[in-house]
């Protein structure tokens, strides 16, 4: 499974983003995917997550109401758009496939907030 995001850039606090999350090599259709994220100097933190049907959308309270998750099963792609965003939103953002037990990484993109 590779897992490949896309869409991260400078934004300004208020802005808005969206980012990409594509899969290939699945082996199956039904799978979790989530989007994580680490700020400088913080741990890993959850954002948001999803099943491959669409069921099940749910985000951390930090970024409830702001971003929204949808995906898009004929690409095998997953976005996360993000409004409203906040200097604190500035991070390494990395989706995860979860898969059979197993949780696939991409390499990351990264967003930065800065007026």
């Amino acid at each position: 499974v590779q897992v490949v995001e896309s869409g991260g850039g400078l934004a300004q606090p208020g802005g808005s983003l969206r980012l990409s999350c594509a899969a290939s090599g699945l082996t199956a259709t039904d799978y979790a995917i989530s989007w994580v994220r680490q700020g400088p100097g913080k741990g890993l933190e959850w954002v948001s997550g999803i099943y491959s049907d669409g069921r099940g959308p749910r985000y951390a309270d930090s970024v409830k109401g702001r971003f929204t998750i949808s995906i898009d099963n004929a690409n095998n792609t997953v976005y996360l758009q993000m409004n409203d965003l906040k200097f604190e939103d500035t991070a390494l953002y990395k989706c995860s496939i979860t898969l059979n037990y197993l949780n696939y990484y991409g390499k990351g993109t990264a967003v930065t907030v800065s007026s």
